[in-house]
């Protein structure tokens, strides 16, 4: 059995960590979602150019700083950050220079595994979750200690993988106490209580969070997601090299045909994602991260564009009915 070096201490009103998405997480979202009593994260790529990202680690801290300090009784939650540990990314050395700086309390890392990184965090006190979509990743993040293992299963938005979650989920908890995050079509508070009862030890919640009124996302990428079910969401290799969720509509919008993708994968690299921003790359083409919209299969279970607030809010609720009804059973 492998373990982590402890359990999350942090305050939470749901077990639930906003994942981190490309463009539509900002510094603006994860406030309101720390906020509301649920962890926001964003990817730091979004943060462009690369002196923004300290700006942002500075205003999240100052805005949940100055709330506890008006209100000392709420549940404000910590925020973290997505680390892209990929060979293309070439801002990983100035952005871990800047979570450290910050000692940003939770550090998201994908696309290898995280060694390079977790010492580093933990010496501020900070945890390392990493991304999986196998028992052999799985295994590659406990083993560079990782403190948490985020299982990315069929139906998640973006890059996912292919596992069922009660399988993963059970066979994860045969080898490892550390801490689970479970990811793959999480919307509902009753959902979030499904994934505890698995023996996740928190959700992982981004399509739900695409349609809300706080996210930059386009106001046509929201109401894409409230009105697809899971025959709208098209799995393809072909925008990145790696399989990943996206939205039909935006796709057929691309001038691609969902039914019949090409089958060479375009040439992607995350330093392509920072020059974007910093105003290098013009080019015309339609990008992955911009006009091909990523969801997954919970987009069936989303039925309105809420503030985050009062997402969260009926979550909560949901949660605390479906503990109710399961005492019943």
């Amino acid at each position: 059995m492998i373990s982590s070096h402890s359990k999350t201490k942090f305050s939470y009103r749901l077990p639930v960590i906003c994942a981190p998405m490309f463009i539509v997480s900002n510094y603006k979202t994860v406030i309101e979602q720390c906020l509301s009593g649920v962890i926001g994260t964003f990817p730091s790529l979004n943060a462009r150019p690369e002196g923004t990202l300290t700006e942002w680690c500075s205003k999240i801290e100052e805005s949940c700083q100055q709330e506890k300090q008006n209100n000392p009784d709420a549940i404000i939650s910590p925020y973290g950050v997505n680390l892209i540990l990929d060979p293309s990314n070439t801002r990983l050395e100035h952005d871990i220079k800047v979570i450290s700086n910050h000692k940003v309390p939770l550090v998201i890392t994908s696309l290898r595994a995280p060694k390079e990184v977790v010492h580093e965090v933990h010496s501020w006190g900070g945890l390392v979750f990493h991304d999986a979509i196998s028992k052999r990743h799985a295994e590659k993040a406990a083993e560079a200690g990782a403190d948490g293992i985020i299982l990315v299963c069929s139906g998640s938005g973006g890059h996912c993988g292919s596992l069922n979650p009660f399988a993963f989920v059970a066979e994860t908890r045969q080898w490892y106490d550390g801490i689970i995050v479970l990811a793959g079509s999480i919307s509902s508070g009753r959902d979030v209580l499904a994934a505890k009862i698995l023996g996740a030890d928190f959700s992982y919640m981004g399509t739900r969070f695409i349609a809300t009124q706080d996210t930059v996302a386009p106001q046509d990428y929201k109401e894409q997601i409230v009105s697809s079910g899971t025959a709208d969401v098209i799995l393809s290799s072909y925008f990145t090299g790696i399989p990943a969720n996206y939205l039909r509509k935006s796709i057929e919008l691309a001038g691609l045909d969902p039914n019949n993708m090409p089958k060479v994968p375009q040439d992607f690299g995350f330093s392509k994602i920072a020059d974007e921003k910093d105003g290098k790359n013009k080019s015309a083409d339609k990008k992955a991260w911009k006009d091909v919209w990523s969801a997954g299969h919970g987009t069936a279970a989303v039925n309105d564009i809420p503030t985050v607030s009062e997402l969260v809010d009926n979550l909560c609720r949901q949660y605390e009915e479906s503990k109710t009804l399961i005492a019943g059973l």
